[in-house]
């Protein structure tokens, strides 16, 4: 077969889909990929952009032989016919997929006179992977660790960009300000997201899942224990820019990376009153964290070390990512330091002085001494 469709709305495309382009590629020489563009189905990404991530997800595989094209005012069984594509593909993962498939088919041969469907069934592990499954996600705690096992990584990283944007949005009260404000921010939300802060390809632990994770910490800490809403915004604040810099060879004499971010913060001029949050940045250095007072550096340091209390499969991708981060360091070295850092913690929680904020000690302190003694174990 020399072409053969695969359709769909795909917002977003998962690795559902991507198992059957990867199938129609078994079948046909080239596959085209027909993007419904819907507005009755109010898509999170345009019809554009959900192209340009199908595109990157393909190209990730490695898939020179897969095309993209929107379709728009037509249906897609005809349009496809048109451009020479006279068999398209579907994934069938239950019977209700299968009743619904086959009246599409119908219609779309016998009213239409458009392109046949030929049914695939993917693996049990994909059955039940879809874009609404994927949507549902979205939302409390940890909600990014699990997207992330079942959509291609172009997808997930439009997908935390977007979520991430709407936080930015809500931070800065786009809704009250003017152009010159609102562009400011935006120039100030690219660079924390892009390569030279939380989106860089070197940021394999502090990067753009550790700040999706903070910000849902803080949101829920929020929801459950009523804060002042001006507290929560300095939080917020602070946690969006206490990562900035980050690096592992500063040079002598140059500024930590706590000092360092809380200079990017200061230079931002993104707030009204400044010193509040910078203060707050500088507290999360942790060697030094008992020589600074916050009266809310308890929960934003809870909020930083949240990690260590996640479930297994989040720890451990955790951990495999600081190791990441490290590599400048030989394994023998890397335990030695690793193994004292864990230790040091370890006795912190094992004391009660780890989670400071009674809120985050009860969600997090059992599993936290549990986890950092395994991966001593480990090392």
């Amino acid at each position: 077969m020399k072409k053969i469709g695969f359709s769909g709305t795909l917002d977003p495309i998962t690795n559902g889909h991507m198992w059957v382009i990867n199938e129609a590629r078994s079948l046909a020489d080239e596959v085209v990929v027909f993007l419904s563009e819907n507005p009755a189905k109010k898509p999170k990404f345009t019809a554009e952009e959900r192209k340009s991530i199908i595109a990157l997800s393909c190209a990730e595989q490695g898939w020179d032989n897969v095309s993209v094209v929107i379709v728009r005012g037509d249906y897609t069984a005809r349009a496809a016919k048109k451009q020479g594509v006279h068999c398209l593909i579907r994934g069938i993962r239950t019977t209700a997929d299968f009743d619904y498939e086959n009246l599409i088919q119908q219609t779309n041969v016998d009213v239409l006179q458009g392109a046949k469907t030929v049914f695939v069934m993917p693996p049990r592990d994909l059955g039940s992977v879809s874009s609404s499954f994927v949507k549902a996600l979205e939302g409390p705690i940890g909600w990014n660790w699990i997207m992330k096992k079942f959509v291609p990584g172009p997808a997930y990283h439009a997908w935390v960009l977007s979520w991430l944007r709407r936080e930015w949005e809500t931070l800065w009260d786009y809704e009250h300000r003017d152009a010159t404000a609102i562009a400011h921010a935006d120039d100030w939300f690219a660079r924390l997201t892009g390569e030279t802060a939380y989106g860089g390809a070197a940021r394999h632990y502090h990067n753009l899942d550790h700040l999706v994770h903070g910000l849902c910490e803080i949101r829920v800490w929020a929801a459950n224990t009523r804060p002042d809403a001006a507290d929560v915004d300095i939080i917020k604040q602070a946690f969006w820019f206490h990562d900035a810099e980050y690096g592992h060879n500063r040079d002598a004499g140059a500024p930590t990376n706590e000092e360092a971010s809380a200079q990017l913060w200061l230079g931002s001029h993104l707030g009204q009153e400044m010193s509040d949050a910078a203060e707050l940045i500088r507290a999360t250095d942790h060697f030094q964290e008992a020589s600074i007072t916050h009266r809310l550096k308890d929960i934003l340091l809870c909020v930083d070390l949240a990690i260590l209390g996640q479930d297994d499969e989040v720890y451990h991708n955790y951990a495999r990512a600081i190791r990441q981060e490290y590599l400048h360091l030989p394994d023998d070295e890397y335990r030695r330091q690793r193994s004292g850092a864990l230790a040091h913690l370890s006795r912190k929680a094992e004391a009660g002085q780890l989670f400071r904020d009674a809120y985050f000690a009860d969600q997090y302190n059992e599993r936290a001494i549990a986890n950092m003694q395994r991966e001593i174990a480990g090392l």
